[in-house]
């Protein structure tokens, strides 16, 4: 596999790893992060070589997708955290924009 190929594998992983998260589908996600890593680790056999523009253009894509996931997990973390929060009894803060408001 090329480090084109292997690239565009790790996109692939990622959009199955946003579907996943969107429909909180655990056993999704794991096959979709692990498929990523062996994905990953492909690439990075290529890790001496020079990347051309394609390439670069492909790990900046990975890259915007892995920022996606990594926003969704951080809501569900914190929307996780404010139910708990809610169910326990514990004034939760608000959000907004630049980060708590007090409520």
């Amino acid at each position: 596999m090329t480090r084109r190929e292997a690239l565009i594998q790790v996109i692939e992983c990622l959009h199955a790893e946003i579907a996943a998260l969107k429909a909180n589908d655990v056993a999704a996600l794991e096959r979709a992060t692990q498929d990523k890593i062996v994905a990953i680790d492909t690439v990075a056999l290529y890790d001496g070589e020079a990347p051309g523009p394609e390439v670069r253009e492909l790990a900046a894509e990975a890259h915007k997708l892995n920022e996606t996931c990594r926003i969704y997990v951080n809501l569900m973390a914190a929307n996780v955290r404010r139910r708990l929060q809610l169910l326990s009894g514990q004034q939760a803060p608000a959000y907004k924009a630049a980060g708590y408001a007090l409520a």
